[in-house]
């Protein structure tokens, strides 16, 4: 498996509208939990299966843009 399922509750965010957001404003691409389920409200979805140097950059992207 190459999928994390991030609990994002703390960042007061709902999925759907931090995927979009972090997709749009900060170009990371990621799925909304609820895209599996009604209770995956609250968790994002991100593929790992990429470079070390990407997943740093996109690590850093999602930091910043949360802050």
């Amino acid at each position: 498996q190459f999928y994390a399922f991030a609990n994002i509750q703390g960042t007061g965010w709902q999925s759907r509208p931090l995927a979009d957001a972090l997709l749009s404003q900060a170009g990371v691409a990621c799925l909304s939990g609820t895209a599996f389920g009604q209770f995956g409200d609250g968790y994002l979805r991100f593929s790992y299966a990429n470079s070390l140097s990407n997943l740093l950059e996109a690590a850093g992207r999602i930091h910043q843009f949360v802050r």
